[in-house]
Parts: structure tokens; C-alpha cells; sequence
């Protein structure tokens, strides 16, 4: 098919199709509201990109979908370096998006150029990327076009390696993602499709709002073979997916998490009872598909209790990232467990050596923890990592690591190392806990004790973290004292408080 042509400032005839498409969806979204974090809404939103960082790109190419491009690399980036391209949900844009999805701290961490596609409310009233439009979501055409050529553009300006091009979405994004995946397996090695929808589940307004409420039981095979169809003919390597998810979405349902498993589980024609599930705390949990060699091929994340939106979590730990906001939920951080799965800061490996298995804590005290696992034939070494930050190095099956904070929870993983030093696949991580605890006393206003991340405020009032004890307002007038007496627990001190 022949793509659409350059879209300018003034509605073209595709722009007035979709005003017109627009309009009567907005008289559905009456009947279901909702539903405008992933379609077209009731509100015109398109706020600029602006975050320290960020830079736009222009001359990208034709750009037939009428997109803007943005950009992020970090100084010295070396060639060839990986591209991650992540594209924002409804209402949002490309600054908001590299402020509050945490992506840009491991483009620093683990050296990659960052690109953040940003559409309009010329393409659509409430700044979606129409995930549901034939002429935009199919290969060589419209935004999907757009979104390769900034690929191509990228990959020049940074020397990034093109056989290492990632791309993640949230919501519509999302949606986009999973079709561009389907469309350009070729240019994509690994995609990240959070609380979005299966590729080419919907080709219209009207079967977007089926697919977000409840998408079509279709068998694997069916699902397989929409991807199938949408790739060039001949296709046989695919990108690895990871799929994320909260139980409570009301505005993506959850089956959306399961048809998208089922889509690219048969792509790679694997099974969909998972190889291992673990638990990652913050009640997520990972299913794990791999691929006939023991490689995840894909990756189903499932946040308990997790609303609409993407997840986060802010703070300064090496697993965690981003900052709250509309559509950006305090639980895990996603751009770290996505970034690892797709092998960036070491994540998959890149020797040929299977993920350690058996890992095991075998001792803790008030600093050290001790770990084994069983022996991987031709390792001459193994990398332990805390946190997904490499601690250590051990020639046998075993690592105590030192040092640490009492009464602390980390996480552990492990590879092998061949002869030649390359690094192979990581283990799942298990968890430790030191022992021992030794309370501290914090004596501030109401507002620190919440920016300090001891206590929390909601409608208003505050609350102690942990214990929920209520300490009034939250200004800095209000002072009380807290005592910690455990991890992330405080109760209120202001009689006495004696460490």
C-alpha cells in the first residue's frame, strides 16, 4: 500500500477523517468513561516536551504520521551502544514520559541512546497514538513509519547498534508498541508492551473499546498468526517480549496481559505454561516462557492491586526509578526489569553459558549474607550481583557478600563466566534479610518526615510509614518524633525516644 502523504499544521483529508471519527467517538465515550487513557477522549491535551536533556530531532524523514521526535543520550556514549525508543500514553508526551518513566537513568547506567516519539492532538484528540488505525499501526505507513524513521535517524546520529533497537509503551503507547513489534521484527530486537493491548487487535474505534474491556478469546494460533501476517514475509526471528500488567486495571483489563502471552508465546512456538514463575516483591509477579535454547523469549509481569498505568518506583536504589504522577504508579520499577531482560547492563549475557540454577541463601547475619548454587560445567567464574549492581566474583559455587545494613532486605543474581570472560545468562534472584535492627529517632516537621519518606500524606493529613499512626497535618508547622523500629516502619516517639 502506498503511504500517506507529509502531514502539515491544517487538517489534511486523513487529519479531518479522524476529527470526524473523533467526534463520534467522544459521544461512546459517554457511555464508558474511562476509557480515554487509551483512545481518543474528552480531553484535547498536548503538552509539550520539555525536561532537562531532552532534545527534539527534525529531518527524520518523510514522517508521513505526523510525529515529533525527541531524544536522549548520554555524554560519551560509545558507538555502538543500544537505542531504547519508548513512547508515552494518552494525555502525555515526550517530556512527561522521560521525567517519570525512569528510563533515562539507565540510559546513563547502561550506556544507550533514548528516543521518545511524540504524536499530537492534530493525530488525535486526546494525544493517543492510534494503535487502532490500520493506516498508522501497519508497516510503511503513517506513525509506524514515522516511528522507524526515527530509528534510522538515531541509529546515524549516535552509532547505535542497530541489531541492539528496543521499544517500550505504556497504554496506547503500548498498543503501538506491541503492532510495531509485529510490523518491524526485523528492526526490533525486544519490545516492553505495558498495560497496552495484542497486536492488530483492533482496526477501529469501535473495536479498540472491545479489546480494552475484553479483548477477543482468540487461541494462540490466531493470535500468532496477526503478527505473522503483519511481518515481512519469511519472518523466522522475532523479538523477545515483556508483558506488563496490573490486576486492578479497569481501563485495560488483565486479559489483555493473558492474550498478549498467548500472541507471542506461539510466535515463538512455545508453550504457554511458563518454564518458572517468581516473585519480585512489591506484589509483582514474573512468568517466565523461554525459548528452546533456555532463554526467556517472553516475560508476563503481574502487579497485584496495580491500577491503569506504568510502574514505578522512586527512589535512589539501583532497582529503583522514576517519579509518581496521572498514570505513573508507586510499585516496582518496570524500566529496570525490562532493561535486564533485554540484556542492557549485562541482564541476559551475552556468552553462550546457561542461567546458574539453585540459588540459594544459605546464611545471614547483621552484615553478611551467604549464598550457593549448583555448578555450571565450563564456568571459570561467576558474577554476583545485589540489586542488579555487581558485587563480587566467585571461582566456586559460592559468595558471602559484606558489609551490609542490618535488618535489610537485597536481592541477589548470578552468572557464569567462560574461559573467554564472556558472561552468560543471569539466574532468577532470591532475596535475603539480614538480621538485627537498630532503631533511630528522627525528630522533624511533618512535611520533611514525608519528603524523607518516614511518613506519607493523604488527603492532606499525614501518616506514619509503616505503622499508619496519624500525626495531623501536612505542612512544616506540624513536628513530631519517629522512631524507626524495623525497615520502613515508624511509630510515633514525641514522649521519648531512645535509640
Amino acid at each position: 500500500m502506498g503511504q500517506p502523504p507529509p502531514r502539515s499544521a491544517s487538517l489534511s483529508p486523513v487529519a479531518t477523517r479522524r476529527h470526524r471519527l473523533g467526534a463520534r467517538f467522544r459521544r461512546c465515550v459517554a457511555a464508558a468513561a474511562g476509557a480515554l487513557a487509551l483512545t481518543v477522549g474528552l480531553i484535547t491535551v498536548s503538552p509539550a516536551a520539555s525536561a532537562a536533556g531532552l532534545t527534539q530531532v527534525t529531518g527524520f524523514g518523510t514522517n508521513p504520521g505526523n510525529l515529533s521526535m525527541y531524544a536522549y543520550a548520554p555524554d560519551a556514549l560509545p558507538a555502538g551502544a543500544p537505542l531504547v525508543l519508548a513512547l508515552h500514553g494518552c494525555t502525555q508526551s515526550a517530556g512527561d514520559y522521560y521525567t517519570h518513566s525512569g528510563w533515562p537513568k539507565f540510559a546513563d547506567a547502561y550506556g544507550f541512546a533514548l528516543v521518545l516519539p511524540q504524536t499530537s492532538s492534530a493525530n488525535n484528540a486526546n494525544s493517543c497514538f492510534n494503535w487502532f488505525e490500520p493506516g498508522d499501526s501497519a508497516r510503511g505507513q503513517g506513525e509506524a513509519l514515522s516511528i522507524r524513521q526515527m530509528v534510522d535517524k538515531a541509529v546515524a546520529l549516535y552509532g547505535s547498534d542497530p541489531r541492539r533497537v528496543y521499544i517500550t509503551g505504556l497504554s496506547a503507547g503500548g498498543g503501538m508498541t506491541a503492532n510495531m513489534l509485529a510490523a518491524y521484527p526485523d528492526v526490533f530486537a525486544g519490545g516492553a508492551v505495558d498495560s497496552g493491548l495484542p497486536a492488530r487487535c483492533a482496526t477501529s474505534v469501535s473495536a479498540a473499546y472491545t479489546c480494552m474491556y475484553s479483548p477477543p478469546d482468540k487461541t494462540p494460533a490466531q493470535w500468532g498468526d496477526l503478527v505473522r501476517s503483519a511481518a515481512p514475509s519469511g519472518t523466522a526471528s522475532w523479538p523477545r517480549v515483556a508483558i506488563w500488567q496490573g490486576t486492578a486495571d479497569t481501563t485495560v483489563r488483565p486479559a489483555n496481559a493473558d492474550e498478549l502471552r498467548d500472541q507471542w508465546t506461539d510466535v515463538w512456538g512455545i508453550g504457554q505454561t511458563p518454564s518458572r514463575t517468581e516473585s519480585l516483591g512489591a506484589g509483582t509477579t514474573l512468568s517466565v516462557y523461554d525459548d528452546p535454547s533456555g532463554r526467556p523469549a517472553v516475560q508476563v509481569y503481574s502487579v497485584s492491586g496495580m491500577a491503569h498505568g506504568l510502574a514505578v518506583d522512586p527512589g535512589s536504589g539501583p532497582e529503583q526509578c522514576g517519579s509518581t504522577g496521572t498514570y505513573y504508579l508507586d510499585t516496582i520499577c518496570s524500566s529496570y526489569h525490562t532493561a535486564r531482560f533485554w540484556g542492557l547492563g549485562g541482564g541476559q549475557g551475552t556468552g553462550s553459558l546457561p542461567a546458574p540454577t539453585g540459588l540459594s541463601v544459605t546464611a545471614t547475619t547483621d552484615s553478611t549474607v551467604s549464598l550457593s548454587w549448583t555448578a555450571v560445567p565450563g564456568a571459570a567464574s561467576y558474577v554476583v550481583r545485589r540489586g542488579g549492581t555487581k558485587v563480587g566474583t566467585a571461582t566456586a559455587a559460592s559468595y558471602t557478600d559484606t558489609g551490609l545494613a542490618t535488618g535489610t532486605a537485597y536481592s541477589y543474581s548470578v552468572a557464569a563466566v567462560d574461559t573467554s570472560g564472556a558472561e552468560g545468562r543471569v539466574s532468577p534472584s532470591v532475596t535475603a534479610t539480614t538480621s538485627g535492627f537498630t532503631p533511630t529517632c528522627h525528630t522533624a516537621s511533618n512535611y520533611d518526615h514525608t519528603v524523607a519518606g518516614r511518613a506519607y500524606q493523604s488527603g492532606g493529613q499525614t501518616y506514619a510509614k509503616g505503622s499508619g499512626q496519624a500525626m495531623g497535618l501536612w505542612n512544616t508547622f506540624t513536628t513530631h518524633t519517629l522512631k524507626q523500629t524495623a525497615p520502613d516502619h515508624y511509630v510515633l516517639a514525641d514522649s521519648g525516644c531512645s535509640p
